[in-house]
């Protein structure tokens, strides 16, 4: 069980009528509250929970439809996410109560701080390096439109500007980061054919390789629901077209592709996580057609060039610079 459950579950008697947890973790908590639904973003998790709990467990970025008399957020990294996760709530709880609950070193304390704006926030427990919180909605908010609360941003490219929309919560939100910056120097001499963005956060790279390959087949794809809405965005806003899936990994991926291009992601909430990234490098050549490319940007201390060599053979690093290094492979 997570801890941030455990907390909850001290308290559980608050939590036995319709509640509804934004952000829960693919534990066994929904056992443990009979009349709870959860509201999730990352689709690994997601259907985890729905293959336990089916129909108990909403996806996307909005809100699920259902009334339910309480809610309880669990802290996410982003603290912008956290504020339009906690406003879309409190717009439907008037005179009701949101919890929140995170851990100590997430960051818990501060991002307390953000329910005042709903209310007095009272601290109810602490145990197992955790916080959960709790504010009595005075008066309800006027419900956010998610795409207001975007950041934009413009990258420069030779084939032209490309302007990027990024959602709260998303990775690099309203800024280029220097992984996808120096990937985007190394896009030439690549197959058309069917590309892939795997883990394509706001679009950039993908936006940039349609932009560089119009004729190509573009296929994004993203763990987070809000990552695949931001990527949607960046291709309208550029008068761009492809296909933008949400799934739990490369194991979603189309086959038969041309090129995988990445800035592999190696965060999971506030935890380290390498485990997608080693996961797509292990598996990234059964996508790929014979001949077909991995291409890839990635910390220059992780030791991802054996790990592909073990799968594809011969990698060579096509560039580095600012802590980064640009991986090619090949499929034989």
């Amino acid at each position: 069980m997570d801890p941030r459950s455990e907390v909850l579950l001290r308290q559980a008697e608050l939590f036995q009528g319709p509640v509804l947890l934004a952000g829960l973790p693919a534990d066994d908590l929904l056992s443990q509250l009979p009349q709870a639904c959860g509201w999730s973003w990352h689709a690994g998790e997601h259907a985890a929970l729905e293959g336990r709990f089916a129909g108990r467990c909403h996806f996307g970025v909005e809100p699920p439809a259902v009334e339910f008399d309480a809610a309880v957020v669990f802290l996410p990294k982003s603290r912008d996410l956290a504020n339009y996760l906690l406003h879309a709530l409190a717009a439907r709880l008037g005179g009701r109560r949101i919890f929140l609950v995170g851990e100590k070193r997430g960051g818990i304390e501060g991002a307390a701080r953000q329910l005042n704006a709903l209310g007095p926030a009272r601290k109810l427990d602490s145990a197992r390096h955790c916080q959960l919180w709790q504010v009595t909605v005075d008066t309800p908010p006027v419900a956010p439109v998610l795409e207001s609360l975007a950041q934009r941003f413009v990258v420069p490219l030779p084939e032209g500007d490309l302007s990027v929309i990024s959602l709260p919560g998303v990775f690099s939100h309203g800024r280029l980061d220097r992984g996808s910056a120096l990937l985007l120097e190394q896009l030439d001499g690549l197959a058309g054919g069917h590309l892939l963005d795997f883990g394509c956060g706001a679009g950039v790279l993908g936006a940039a390789l349609k932009r560089r390959y119009p004729d190509s087949q573009l296929t994004l794809l993203d763990v987070d629901a809000f990552a695949a809405a931001s990527s949607r965005l960046t291709l309208a806003a550029n008068g761009l077209q492809a296909d933008v899936i949400v799934g739990d990994g490369i194991d979603a991926a189309p086959l038969e592709l041309d090129v995988i291009l990445s800035n592999p992601p190696f965060h999971t909430g506030v935890h380290t996580d390498y485990t997608a990234s080693e996961n797509m490098l292990r598996k990234a050549r059964q996508h790929l057609k014979k001949g077909g490319e991995l291409r890839i940007v990635a910390n220059s201390f992780l030791r991802y060039q054996p790990l592909i060599e073990e799968h594809f053979g011969p990698c060579r690093v096509r560039a580095e610079g600012q802590g980064f290094k640009i991986y090619q492979a090949k499929r034989k």
